[in-house]
């Protein structure tokens, strides 16, 4: 599976999480950029490839090739060495996580392993195959860094308190880059992404959760919604535009950090009605706290609930980013907006679910 490609004057970019949402929407915006691709997966019984499975097939009709996919692991050194050694990439973009805030609870080893000690290993990678003059590394940091958030918005100056383990190896990931730019002048930048959807998100995060379940609802394959904290509000974007700023960063003259946002907040509730909204399907709201319900307004059915399960044991209830620095120096800019997002994905599940595949 894995390869080199030609020697022609292109750049490579080697991608780990390539098989995630942002690994996938970069890779082929950068095989857009006529970059040779390689993306790092981890070995498994089943296939889990299904985001780039595309770009995979097409590029196996064409000569020279693009794209190339690794096996390797985050928490494997040696793995991260070998494949840096063979492929010896101008741009590395690190976004293989255990990215599930929830989840991190649960598996707060691992996703540290993963996600902190992880990015030093990459870096050290770097290092070892003595690539620390030519590679140029981006960090996927995230907006729960802010966490219990100092001020609104949230910038580059703005203070972290994480509130997760997924966040607070985000934060180690974020320090180790900084002082590996500062250390050893690698061209090292964070890019500290607000939450961004698409309709490769996955199903358990709540954008998708909401999506997929209102397409459901909608063609009586289900009954009710289950919702943790409705008063949650986010700065939701599309993750098609941040892999745009991903790359950005990397093309500077000097490595710095930047927040990625679109600069406005919606809470889970709102993108709730808008999803309901986009089928026809008009979501009214009674109760609170716990016992609040969105009730269809034509029909009085319950259609959402919330469920203590789905809270997380400290909750973070807003991120609202300030990215003037990466309009600004960036010239970075977003395409689609909060209410196209939302209709964006529920048109997508609506596809999916018609197309016989509702559990892709």
């Amino acid at each position: 599976m894995g390869s080199t490609g030609d020697s022609r004057n292109r750049k490579v970019a080697l991608i780990t999480g390539i098989t995630g949402q942002d690994g996938a929407y970069l890779a082929e915006f950068l095989l857009s950029k006529n970059y040779e691709v390689h993306g790092i997966i981890r070995r498994s019984s089943s296939f889990n490839t299904g985001r780039v499975n595309h770009l995979y097939e097409a590029d196996r009709k064409t000569n020279p090739r693009s794209f190339f996919l690794h096996y390797g692991d985050m928490t494997d050194s040696s793995s991260l060495i070998k494949i840096i050694s063979k492929v010896s990439p101008d741009e590395v973009y690190n976004l293989a996580a255990q990215s599930h805030v929830k989840v991190s609870f649960e598996l707060s080893e691992y996703t540290g392993e993963v996600v902190g000690l992880g990015t030093l290993r990459l870096l050290d990678a770097i290092r070892t195959c003595k690539m620390e003059k030519k590679v140029r590394f981006y960090q996927a940091s995230s907006s729960e860094l802010f966490g219990k958030v100092m001020r609104t918005p949230q910038d580059e100056t703005t203070p972290f308190y994480p509130r997760s383990p997924y966040a607070v190896a985000k934060l180690y990931a974020y320090w180790i880059v900084v002082n590996y730019r500062e250390a050893y002048g690698i061209f090292a930048c964070n890019g500290i992404l607000f939450n961004h959807e698409s309709p490769h998100r996955g199903e358990t995060f709540v954008t998708r959760k909401i999506s997929r379940a209102v397409v459901r609802i909608k063609t009586g394959k289900q009954e009710v919604l289950e919702l943790g904290n409705l008063n949650s509000e986010r700065d939701w974007g599309f993750a098609g535009d941040y892999v745009r700023a991903m790359w950005l960063m990397l093309q500077q003259e000097k490595p710095e950090d930047f927040v990625i946002a679109s600069g406005e907040k919606h809470s889970v509730r709102e993108f709730t009605t808008l999803a309901f909204a986009h089928v026809g399907i008009n979501i009214r709201w009674e109760g609170t706290g716990m016992d609040e319900v969105g009730i269809d307004n034509d029909t009085n059915i319950v259609r959402v609930r919330v469920a203590e399960r789905y809270f997380r044991p400290t909750e973070v209830d807003l991120l609202l980013g300030d990215c003037t620095k990466a309009r600004e120096k960036l010239k970075w800019t977003q395409t689609v907006d909060f209410q196209s997002l939302v209709k964006i994905m529920v048109d997508a599940d609506m596809k999916l679910l018609q197309s016989g595949h509702d559990f892709l």
